[in-house]
């Protein structure tokens, strides 16, 4: 009895193997290409994410058209999002699409939750104004987080250019292999260097290329070193010497930038130290001296 069971289970699982191979066998070499080869898979997938993109950046682009403009304004925000490191046509036309698509998903959202139920004028007019001013709050904190990794890449990088030109090569070269080398360590401002790269080898003058990369960051030490480099090559003076001496002083200036926030710690030390830390210790060191007190005047008073 028991061995014919164990047979019809047996026949069993293999008529089901069999049913799984012949039907299912498409969908099993996919999922065996998609272990053996991981790199197609993840392939299909930024594909997948890129087509998912660009369909959110093609609605929100509609969105755009509905929003009035001047052209002051426009110009004042397409510098902006250069600055943050967006440099494509359709990140305008994001930017203003967001201005109006956010309000209204967050006046939808308010709707929905009943938030507003009490004051709902006042309630969609704030959900309204933080909504447009939120694409500009994100696109300010944007360009703060691009500049300050610029302002720390950048000695990095003069380190780099005064290596090249005192090896041979030209401030161009220079700047075109300080651009592939750190790539991946100061992606921010070798991105901008490989902008003055493209704009010197379509035929713009180098001092004009390096005033747009100061123009395009709006970090006062990159205009700093566009203002000597311009001195330099109008002077004649040594490109790699003034290129060390401005390092020097960038890496001075930043060590003196540490030591004066280091000193500013006692000062921002004393609010926590008076509304969090002595209350605990006053708690801790006079409760039970209190308490005490209190049941021996209890005592005293009883007697």
């Amino acid at each position: 009895m028991g061995f014919a069971v164990f047979t019809f289970f047996a026949v069993l699982l293999l008529f089901v193997s069999g049913g799984l191979l012949l039907f299912y066998r498409e969908t099993m070499l996919q999922r065996i290409n998609a272990v053996v080869r991981p790199s197609e898979k993840r392939g299909k997938l930024s594909g997948v994410a890129q087509q998912t993109g660009m369909a959110l950046g093609g609605v929100v682009e509609q969105f755009e058209r509905l929003l009035p403009k001047s052209q002051a304004e426009v110009s004042v925000a397409q510098q902006r999002l250069v600055r943050a490191g967006y440099r494509r046509e359709s990140a305008l036309k994001n930017f203003y699409g967001a201005k109006v698509l956010i309000p209204l998903i967050a006046c939808v959202l308010v709707m929905v939750t009943g938030f507003a139920h009490s004051s709902p004028f006042i309630v969609y007019l704030a959900v309204l104004g933080l909504g447009f001013l939120a694409p500009d709050f994100w696109l300010g904190r944007q360009i703060t987080k691009r500049q300050k990794a610029i302002r720390r890449g950048l000695p990095d990088v003069l380190d780099l250019l005064v290596i090249c030109i005192e090896a041979g090569q030209s401030l161009d070269q220079a700047t075109k292999r300080t651009s592939e080398e750190l790539r991946l360590a100061q992606p921010a401002i070798t991105d901008e260097l490989s902008v003055v790269v493209l704009e010197q080898r379509a035929g713009r003058p180098r001092t004009d290329a390096w005033r747009n990369f100061a123009d395009r960051t709006g970090v006062d030490s990159v205009r700093n070193l566009v203002s000597v480099l311009v001195q330099s090559e109008q002077f004649g003076t040594s490109t790699a010497k003034t290129l060390r001496i401005h390092s020097d002083t960038l890496r001075t200036q930043r060590r003196q930038k540490v030591e004066e926030q280091a000193a500013k710690t006692t000062i921002k030390l004393v609010f926590p130290l008076v509304f969090f830390i002595f209350p605990s210790l006053f708690l801790v060191t006079l409760g039970p001296a209190v308490i005490i007190m209190s049941e021996s005047f209890q005592k005293y008073l009883n007697h």
